[in-house]
């Protein structure tokens, strides 16, 4: 566990959806290489976190702050907020047809780069890096000359995700169900990819309810939301008691 200023803090954060309040209140901290799991009922407001965190119009921020590395995500365009260091993965990674998958993740790549005053990455460069993250996570090196998740499986489709997430190295990645859809041998591969990458400073929020690997993970904190809110802190233990009574308990 990394000891420092968090990178990410979230402070009463309300967000809504059309007419409807789904986030009430979210406050939370967020160290450097920290891995943080949040459990929730269907509609507890887990995919609005990040989607809200991400700069998605439909979601509307309406009270709080969200600083990451001192700047306040709230108040930037989406691609200024991915620029900054945050990353998404999507529970239902959308298709983009037409886009090569190579050309979307370099051209993300570049931004990133450009932003810290780094030189793009030309076409060879970048291959090279993405044919080897592409191997590590079991994914053919075809699907990169193929246009971004057409066609995909919903299991191709995360490790999609997760070769974005190696080769844009953010700051903070909220894997929002990343286990859905995957066979073993992914859900091993998100693990060691996991926990490499949070050796190296990145930190983790990940949606899951899937108990096996939550418990691969060793999770530094897990959170239930209920309602908006985060009802309940707590560790592995918290991650245990609901995977075994769910989420009818009584609230303390």
């Amino acid at each position: 566990m990394f000891m420092s200023t968090p990178v990410l803090q979230v402070r009463d954060l309300r967000v809504d959806i059309g007419e409807r309040t789904v986030l009430q209140s979210i406050t939370l901290d967020v160290q450097p290489g920290s891995l943080t799991v949040l459990m929730g009922a269907n509609g507890s407001g887990k995919s609005t976190l990040g989607m809200a965190l991400a700069g998605h119009p439909h979601y509307k921020v309406t009270a709080g702050q969200a600083i990451l590395d001192g700047k306040d995500l709230i108040q930037l365009p989406a691609h200024e907020r991915a620029r900054t260091g945050f990353f998404l993965s999507f529970q239902s990674p959308p298709d983009i047809p037409g886009v090569k998958n190579n050309l979307f993740i370099r051209t993300a790549l570049n931004a990133v780069r450009e932003s810290k005053g780094e030189a793009p990455l030309d076409a060879f460069d970048f291959l090279s890096g993405a044919k080897q993250g592409a191997k590590t996570l079991g994914m053919p090196i075809t699907m990169l000359n193929r246009p971004v998740n057409e066609g995909f499986s919903g299991g191709e489709r995360k490790r999609n995700e997760l070769l974005q997430l190696t080769q844009l190295n953010p700051r903070v990645a909220l894997l929002d169900e990343i286990d859905s859809g995957l066979d073993v041998d992914g859900v091993r591969a998100v693990v060691e990819l996991v926990q490499r990458m949070r050796a190296q400073g990145t930190a983790f929020i990940v949606v899951s309810h899937y108990l096996q690997m939550i418990e691969s993970l060793q999770p530094d904190q897990v959170l239930r939301l209920d309602q908006g809110r985060i009802a309940e802190t707590g560790g592995l233990e918290l991650a245990r008691s609901i995977a075994e009574t769910g989420f009818t308990r009584a609230t303390a």
